[in-house]
């Protein structure tokens, strides 16, 4: 059992590590493209939203898996 809380806490960190690095290139690419064209900002900030909400998701799932798991 001690081995299970180990594979979810492990699971759980690198799932936060993996939202966070999708995030921070999100963020450098959409600055980036808004430096190179300013007139393109919004739709630009629109689509990081997004795409940061999917990401978002898909991390906070696999957290709810690994708890769920620590949890049986």
């Amino acid at each position: 059992m001690n081995l299970a809380w180990l594979a979810a806490g492990i699971g759980a960190g690198l799932s936060v590590i993996g939202g966070a690095l999708g995030i921070g290139k999100l963020a450098a690419s959409a600055m980036e493209a808004s430096g190179r064209q300013p007139e393109a900002a919004g739709v630009i900030r629109i689509s990081m939203i997004i795409a940061g909400a999917l990401i978002e998701g898909v991390a906070l799932f696999a957290l709810v898996i690994c708890i769920l798991l620590a949890l049986k």
